[in-house]
């Protein structure tokens, strides 16, 4: 039975000890503080101690509180100034707090022991709120941790079911999964029936049935009966994996504000470091008052900290990403989510897009002496060879028997249809093109749908109907859309002229361009992009192989998880994992609070640190208005980052 890796369980238990230690050490560090600070208002270490003997005792008692609170503080800061790295948030803690408690040695001076403490411990209990925080945030996303199974039941020959890693289990095995257990890798059932939850991938709260035949993913959870499933792909390529893959990658992947602020603060820190230097030099030398433009550079440099920005920023992005991972949207970077809150113009892939991509048989059309059983049959055999949603309707039409035998020289001439020897006639299934390559013109039909054209040798056989159905959201999606702002959603098809406007009509698309081939597609695509303003994004969504370089083409590329090609899940920015796309308008509305936040909190942090610099370097602002600066911007900047986890009405 394969175990989850204790080293990380290990570290995992760390974490939580070490956050739960520094809120005890920080709760120790308040009480001993506020014991001094009573004693010290209350007057009772000047009756003790006599003066000035009770400014070396409220120096020592205060640095009881100051030490419990900021060691880990004062350590870093040394560490980082060993190393280079100076000028950092610690340093400059360590600097303002220390420097406090060394204005005691100025003579005729206010000692200031107790705003050093206090600097501390509330730089301290910033820190602890945004380790809460951040922790929170991460647990929408963080919680898809939890949808690996450690092991897979397999069967063995005497029908005992043996527990194994799931790394371990070959593609085409039979594995056993009991009811309350998660499915550890994707397959198809061959046995039983169930309900599945597939919530901690979709978003779906509502259980889905499945029973033999049907396609199982991995990560949902068998919530009824028992089922064996024969596995499709190894667990290294199951949805499973792809999901933490693309969830552990997330946060490499920087939007254009965050890397900005991260540059930002290495230009900030230092120069506001230097700042309250020549602040506090300079207005010693010139005025003669050491002591008060020492504590105003002090006061200066713990207003400057860039703490708000440099913790409420990312995690903005983060809850974003989580909110849209609770919708079962996966976000593969915050640059992605910062582009979709940009996107002007969407276009769609049709099949499986926006229609449900399950064709069928409409109508079929024999002509020259070919009755529906003999046309469908041929039509069948070439097909039987592809995998196309299209080939496998008409296959699945056909209730005879294909006997592969008969068919010699099958191949496909991508975009157009098949080709194959069937009994040793040339039999050609296609499109318009296709049979005008041919030498033969296509008769029109007037049902809407996609028109298989059969030849047989030089005979024209007929025409079979293959209609699709548009899914039941996507017309809310496009309206959706349009109310978010998007000016263009266009539909991209290889299919007919008349099954694209049909569909344009009854969704109320924008445009659509149809019998276009996988370049064609591409061609159309850059032709748009063009068209975009500079501050504009496009957006495509697609579900098949052959949507893939367009995915890649686009601004933003967005892929079918559930029913969606590998190639296209891999090629995409943003992954829809239950093929809903009415979920991309609320992606974009999470992705639009989302920098909203972002730029609410950088205008408000650098306002009010702004505002207190200069009051600070006026010597108006005192030692407690700079921890209002620091900490209280802070908090109140994490704070609002945290809305963007709220999905609600989105």
């Amino acid at each position: 039975m394969a175990t989850a890796d204790p080293k990380k369980k290990k570290k995992k238990r760390r974490k939580k000890e070490s956050l739960e230690h520094k809120r005890n050490r920080i709760l120790v560090a308040l009480a001993v503080f506020v014991a001094v600070y009573a004693l010290d208002e209350l007057g009772v270490l000047e009756r003790a101690f006599g003066n000035p003997g009770n400014v070396y005792a409220s120096f020592m008692l205060f640095l009881v509180p100051f030490v419990i609170a900021g060691h880990d503080v004062l350590k870093k800061a040394w560490h980082n100034i060993r190393h280079g790295k100076a000028f950092d948030e610690s340093f400059l803690m360590a600097v303002a707090t220390l420097g406090a408690f060394a204005m005691v040695f100025f003579p005729d001076t206010d000692p200031h022991m107790a705003e050093g403490a206090a600097v501390m411990l509330f730089y301290q209990v910033g820190e602890l709120f945004q380790a809460y925080a951040v922790g929170k945030s991460r647990k929408s996303i963080s919680s898809m941790m939890d949808i690996a199974p450690d092991y897979a039941n397999i069967e063995d020959a005497e029908g005992n079911l043996k527990q194994v890693d799931p790394n371990e289990v070959a593609c085409g095995s039979i594995i056993v999964i009991k009811p309350g257990k998660r499915v550890p890798i994707d397959g198809t059932i061959v046995e039983g029936a169930t309900q599945l939850d597939t919530a901690a991938l979709t978003g779906e709260s509502i259980p889905r049935h499945a029973e033999t035949g049907a396609e199982v993913i991995s990560g949902c959870i068998n919530m009824t009966g028992l089922i064996k499933v024969k596995t499709t792909k190894p667990f290294g390529e199951s949805t499973v994996s792809r999901i933490l893959e693309l969830v552990e990658n997330a946060s490499e992947k920087k939007a254009r504000t965050e890397n900005f602020i991260t540059r930002f603060a290495r230009i900030y820190t230092p120069a506001v470091t230097g700042a309250a230097a020549l602040l506090a030099v300079g207005g010693g030398i010139v005025t003669g008052a050491w002591p008060d433009w020492i504590l105003r550079g002090l006061t200066f440099l713990v207003v400057s900290c860039p703490c708000a920005l440099v913790i409420s920023v990312p995690l903005s992005f983060f809850g974003g990403i989580g909110g849209a991972s609770k919708i079962g949207v996966l976000v593969k970077g915050s640059n992605y989510l910062e582009a979709l809150a940009e996107v002007d113009t969407v276009v769609f892939d049709k099949t499986g897009t926006l229609t449900r991509g399950t064709f069928s048989v409409a109508a079929i059309h024999p002509e020259n002496g070919y009755t529906e059983s003999s046309l469908l049959e041929m039509a069948a055999l070439a097909e039987s060879f592809s995998d196309h949603p299209i080939a496998q309707s008409v296959c699945a039409a056909y209730t005879g028997k294909l006997d592969s035998k008969r068919v010699t020289n099958s191949g496909n001439d991508s975009g157009h249809g098949v080709f194959a020897t069937i009994d040793g006639k040339k039999v050609i299934v296609g499109n318009a093109k296709m049979l005008a390559k041919a030498g033969f013109t296509a008769p029109d039909c007037e049902i809407a749908g996609t028109i298989l054209h059969v030849l047989v040798d030089t005979t024209y056989a007929g025409h079979i109907v293959i209609a699709d159905t548009v899914k039941d959201d996507a017309k809310q999606t496009i309206s959706e859309l349009h109310a978010a702002g998007v000016h263009r959603c266009v539909m991209l098809t290889g299919d007919r002229e008349e099954v694209a406007a049909a569909v344009s009509r009854e969704l109320c698309l924008d445009e659509y361009h149809a019998q276009l081939l996988p370049g064609d597609k591409v061609e159309r695509v850059e032709k748009l992009l063009a068209s975009e303003g500079a501050k504009h994004k496009l957006a495509f969504v697609g579900d098949g192989i052959n949507d893939a370089p367009v995915l890649m083409r686009a601004d933003i590329g967005i892929a079918m998880g559930a029913m969606g090609s590998d190639a296209a899940i891999e090629a995409a920015d943003i992954v829809l994992m239950d093929d809903k796309p009415s979920n991309i308008a609320r992606a974009m509305r999470i992705a639009r609070k989302t920098m909203g936040i972002v730029w609410q909190n950088i205008v408000f942090a650098l306002a009010v640190k702004l505002l207190i610099l200069a009051l600070a370097a006026l010597g108006i602002a005192n030692m407690w208005l700079a921890v209002f600066g620091d900490v209280g911007v802070a908090i109140i900047a994490i704070l609002n980052a945290m809305r963007a986890m709220n999905v609600k009405g989105a």
